[in-house]
């Protein structure tokens, strides 16, 4: 095993709609059917979000579809799954959370030396005016990369 890692899903929409901040890497409790559809590729990180409930942090909302090849004893696609953290990290994403209205969205799931990890942002909320401004943002910077490129033809 080395210590390649591989990006199973990346949540784009997490960028869209909260502002990112510093991000942890947490392993994940799965079941045997769980990661080989993973390693598949069969994950939506769209609406999960992370949660402390008694000292332990749960991924909520996570869908990690069914593995067609594994038994009639397969796992639930929506259940949460506890996230692995030292007990440090978690009081202080539990603080953080509940004082600041942070949210903690996982950005990213892959695979690093044969476990599967997944990245958590502690973001806020975006309105829909820094939605906009975003966007409009995008736009001009992209404009003026194809401007440039034009001026050194």
């Amino acid at each position: 095993m080395g210590s390649e890692t591989r990006t199973i899903t990346v949540n784009r929409k997490a960028y869209h709609d909260y502002t990112i901040g510093d991000t942890y890497e947490a392993g994940i409790v799965l079941q045997g059917s769980e990661i080989k559809s993973i390693r598949a590729g069969h994950v939506n990180l769209k609406d999960a979000y992370a949660r402390v409930e008694k000292d332990e942090l749960w991924l909520m909302n996570c869908h990690i579809a069914q593995y067609d090849a594994a038994s009639y004893h397969g796992h639930e696609p929506d259940r949460p799954r506890k996230l692995l953290l030292h007990r440090k990290e978690v009081l202080e994403l539990a603080a953080l959370t509940q004082q600041k209205s942070l949210t903690l969205i996982p950005v990213r799931l892959y695979i690093k030396g044969g476990i599967a990890k997944v990245a958590l942002a502690v973001g806020r909320g975006k309105k829909l005016y820094d939605k906009r401004e975003s966007i409009a943002k995008r736009d001009e910077e992209r404009e003026l990369d194809r401007v440039m490129k034009e001026r050194r033809r």
